[in-house]
């Protein structure tokens, strides 16, 4: 399998993040990326689509106001990492703020998404690699792995959060689906809900989004998740969400994806992004769900068998020591035999 990405995905490395309420080290740190590439290999080139991908996914503002941020706390006369404080409780009219501190809170939806020196180039590269993994299987393979980091699926259209920036999967879906490539379907198996990838195409019927997650009741992103969230508009009935609890055990997930797979060939979509996260693990520090390597191979396997041109994305997994093989197990339970 062709896999994709980037040296400035290294350069976005936070010191800390607020969990649970304390400053603890930040958990989605390069040694992530490097974990992957020494169990599943170095990449292919990766190609710069510029700015109009983006775009067609996030407000422009939103992506100004990322590319700016961190120069602009320094400016400020603020050290360390930016970090915005104040959030509004509901969307609010676009308006010209000044403040850094301002313009964090509007553009983010967490607290624990630190921007550093070297954010914006890794986000934007991160988006390029599954643009570039796009681009191999538009050329003629059947598949192809963007190793993405920062992640993306917790990014909306407007905003950042849970250590995510720009939204790869969402990024490389509306691409594919403006080549003729579609009907596009994303499937999201990160141990968190996908929140900002349903976000984008919510009220859209080009675009199929199903997820299977820890049950937002008790973990992040809390508000978005839910099984009762289907679609709205022309997207009603194109969101499939199938929370689960902590503790969940492969034959569990399994009946969960087998369902989301029945969903998306009923779709009788022809293209499909997943968003691959290995934070199910069950040795995941931030996570509760069970699985174990061998489960990823079967997860792999599984979608593998629903015979669509497949771009994997990478999004989350915290058990660094483990990532690298976790990741390799995945991906080699899908390029194994039908």
């Amino acid at each position: 399998m062709k896999i994709f990405h980037h040296p400035a995905q290294m350069g976005h490395a936070p010191e800390r993040e607020l969990h649970n309420g304390e400053w603890v080290p930040y958990a989605e740190c390069p040694e992530r990326l490097a974990q992957i590439v020494e169990c599943c290999g170095e990449s292919e080139a990766v190609r710069d689509h510029g700015m109009a991908p983006l775009e067609a996914v996030h407000d422009p503002r939103y992506l100004d106001f990322l590319m700016s941020a961190y120069s602009d706390w320094v400016a400020a006369g603020r050290t360390g990492d930016a970090i915005g404080y104040a959030f509004p409780i509901v969307r609010r009219r676009p308006l010209n703020l000044d403040r850094i501190d301002a313009r964090l809170g509007a553009y983010a939806m967490d607290a624990a998404s630190p921007i550093a020196a070297g954010t914006w180039d890794a986000a934007y590269w991160s988006a390029q690699a599954s643009l570039s993994a796009l681009d191999a299987i538009a050329a003629g393979a059947p598949n192809a792995f963007a190793l993405c980091r920062p992640p993306g699926h917790h990014a909306g259209s407007d905003y950042l959060g849970g250590y995510c920036f720009i939204n790869n999967a969402a990024v490389a879906a509306q691409a594919a689906s403006g080549m003729g490539l579609g009907p596009v379907a994303v499937l999201d198996v990160d141990y968190h809900h996908g929140n900002g990838t349903q976000d984008i195409f919510y009220q859209r019927g080009d675009v199929f989004f199903a997820s299977i997650h820890a049950d937002p009741v008790t973990d992040y992103p809390f508000y978005w998740g839910h099984a009762d969230e289907r679609g709205e508009l022309e997207g009603e009935g194109a969101t499939l969400n199938l929370p689960l609890p902590r503790g969940t055990l492969w034959p569990a997930y399994r009946a969960a994806l087998d369902t989301a797979l029945d969903a998306i060939v009923a779709w009788d979509a022809k293209f499909l992004v997943v968003s691959f996260g290995a934070d199910t693990f069950a040795g995941d520090p931030i996570s509760s769900f069970a699985l174990q390597r061998d489960d990823f191979a079967q997860m792999g396997a599984c979608i593998h068998e629903a015979e669509l041109p497949t771009l994997i994305v990478m999004e989350g997994g915290y058990a660094v020591g483990e990532l690298g093989e976790n990741v390799a197990a995945f991906l080699s339970g899908f390029e194994g035999p039908r």
